[in-house]
């Protein structure tokens, strides 16, 4: 609205002033040597107009055609740029899905179209890292970190390629530079301050972490808790060399992280020798109370030199009630009772924890075994159920479990990574876990069920002849079956075994004995055969015998059946035998006829052989001249 208002007042103005100047009156006359023009006032106006605004439309029209080659660059480089950042975008879209060759393609137009991008040589570099191109990936970086604007990019990049290629000290020497380039880089203080652990440089390491602090890269509580590690790492570094900064040390880590197992033990040691012992206890007792660990046991134990074990046993007791039901307070209590000979006391303290022990509890029960009774088989006993229990808690980082504390993780570098826990690999699995099953898994993890044998495994008596007990074989090949009880009249018949075929082998188990081991004997029981249809005359000989009813039998005195050995083993019937291959026929080696042999010097001789054989052709020339009486 007020542009409007503005445009209808300039054209009033301007209407005006048009009317002013057509009403005056007068001539303008101009003498430029022979010529002479005259006009009146408003055409002069007119023509006054005119001219500026056609000198106005020249010089426009002449500096165009002087910024016309500069316009016509400018376009160009500007369509050039764009299709540039069309590519750039398009590879960094192909690298972000995997596509190695899209990326490489639209890196090479990025390059030609928008060399000076620094986003073309962050394109080229990831291209190459997809590829695997190493040494292009590095030269794209080297490039970027020549740059002003993409010095820390290039860095950054350089320091990740040294890490694939495990030059430890080259990635150090980039990150320390990309640390002085940009104090706040996270990922550069990271890596130095890894480093100066584990180059053990814990005052470099110290002063790392106030620049992160400063820098605001850390909060508070984290800032105290990784000081009071580096302290710590310190402090034990410097326990046999410099006693007196070690226990300043000690002393400035406890007051910053209480809860550290290592700093506690190592600051109550300290004031155990500076005779604070009740200091030392308040230190001790601060940290059980959030992590019992067996080194504060111990130390609480020993913080007073000199005591008897029963005093010891007494302050580990009063250390245990703090956390009632805890595994390190009952191990605390029965390794101080063992020691003071109160084995009463240490089997009550590690009651609750025999059902299912720890390594730890199954290796102090054996101790109290062989200390109070002297009874090496439990103690033994013991020792075998500690090898196959779970195991304790233990200083676990990033899957690495270590025997003693460290302020770094050894496989990432991370600090205060070590934690008191359960190790990973012995938790206990549920087999609910399990995403798919199968019959055959379900069959291959079932236990192996030992079949039972029923009266149905037992074959049926006949009525023309007695048969004999028919045991079914097992399916197991290592526990045979209990053969069923078999009917009293057959059990009460003897049974011949002269001059009569072996039909059954019979495995009879014995019960176990004394020592737990199972002993089994195999009898071979001689049972008569049952009538054929076609007798020859030996059968035909003995059928009188069998004939003559069960009471002929029953007169022969038994003999007992021999006892051979349990096969080692057995056939397993529940399994399939595959079909037998047929053996193909060989198919012997002819000679041709005009096949000289083998000579017989090229042959071993065997002498003994040549005095009891009789004398064969000689092959080769010798044969050949022998044929023709030669």
């Amino acid at each position: 609205m007020f542009r409007i208002v503005i445009f209808l007042i300039l054209v009033g103005l301007a209407a005006a002033g048009s009317a002013w100047v057509a009403e005056q009156t007068g001539d303008v006359v101009l003498n430029w040597g022979p010529w002479r023009i005259a006009m009146t006032l408003p055409v002069f106006v007119l023509a006054l107009g005119l001219t500026i605004a056609a000198c106005v439309a020249l010089w426009n029209l002449i500096s165009a055609l002087l910024r016309a080659p500069g316009r016509i660059r400018k376009a160009h480089r500007a369509r050039r740029h764009q299709r540039g950042r069309h590519a750039i975008t398009h590879g960094l879209l192909a690298i972000g899905h995997g596509d190695s060759t899209a990326a490489r393609q639209h890196a090479d137009t990025a390059r030609r179209l928008a060399g000076d991008d620094p986003l073309t040589l962050l394109l080229h570099a990831q291209a190459a890292q997809l590829e695997g191109d190493r040494d292009g990936a590095r030269r794209a970086f080297r490039a970027m970190a020549e740059r002003q604007d993409t010095r820390l990019l290039g860095l950054r990049g350089l320091f990740i390629e040294a890490q694939r290629a495990d030059d430890a000290y080259a990635a150090v020497m980039i990150a320390d530079e990309a640390l002085r380039l940009a104090p706040n880089a996270t990922w550069a203080s990271h890596a130095v301050l890894g480093f100066r652990c584990a180059e053990a440089d814990w005052d470099g390491a110290l002063s790392i972490l106030d620049g992160n602090y400063t820098a605001g890269m850390i909060d508070k509580p984290t800032y105290r808790r990784q000081r009071g590690v580096l302290l710590t790492a310190r402090a034990l570094a410097l326990e046999t060399g410099d006693r007196d900064l070690s226990r300043t040390s000690a002393m400035d880590a406890v007051k910053l992280a209480p809860t550290l197992v290592p700093a506690a033990v190592l600051a109550a040691k300290f004031e155990s020798e500076a005779h604070q012992v009740r200091r030392a206890m308040k230190i001790i007792e601060a940290a059980w109370a959030a992590c019992p660990h067996p080194d504060l046991a111990d130390a609480y134990a020993h913080v007073r030199l000199g005591d008897s074990a029963r005093q010891r046993l007494a302050r580990v007791e009063n250390l245990a009630a703090r956390t009632p039901g805890h595994v390190e307070g009952a191990l605390a209590v029965a390794r101080a009772a063992i020691d003071a000979a109160e084995f009463g006391r240490a089997r009550e303290a590690l009651a609750p924890f025999t059902e299912d022990p720890t390594q730890r509890v199954a290796m102090l029960i054996a101790e109290l075994e062989r200390t109070e009774h002297g009874d090496a088989g439990k103690a033994r006993e013991w020792a075998l159920r500690a090898v196959r229990a779970r195991h304790d808690p233990a200083w676990t980082a990033d899957g690495y479990v270590s025997d003693r504390w460290q302020p770094i993780s050894p496989v990432t570098g991370r600090l205060d990574a070590f934690q008191w826990q359960t190790p990973v690999a012995s938790l206990p699995s549920e087999r609910s876990s399990v995403i798919e099953s199968s019959a055959f898994a379900e069959a291959v993890l079932a236990p192996p069920a030992r079949p039972a044998v029923t009266e149905a495994a037992v074959a049926p008596p006949r009525e023309a002849a007695p048969e004999p007990v028919v045991i079914t074989p097992a399916v197991q090949d290592n526990e045979p079956p209990r053969p069923a009880a078999a009917e009293p009249e057959q059990a009460e018949k003897p049974v011949e075994a002269v001059d009569k075929p072996v039909d059954k082998l019979v495995d009879i188990p014995v019960d176990k004995a004394e020592d737990g081991r199972l002993i089994e004997a195999t009898a071979i029981a001689a049972e008569p055969a049952p009538p054929l249809q076609a007798a020859g005359p030996a059968e035909a000989e003995s059928e009188p015998e069998t004939e003559a009813g069960p009471d002929a039998v029953a007169a022969k005195p038994a003999e007992t059946a021999a006892t051979a050995p349990t096969p080692l083993f057995r056939t397993r019937n529940d399994l399939a035998r595959p079909a037998e291959t047929p053996i193909q026929a060989i198919v012997p080696i002819m000679r041709p006829p005009d096949d000289p042999g083998v000579d017989d010097d090229d042959q071993p001789r065997d002498e003994f052989a040549e005095q009891i054989a009789p004398k064969a052709q000689a092959g080769g020339w010798r044969g050949f001249w022998s044929r023709f009486g030669g």
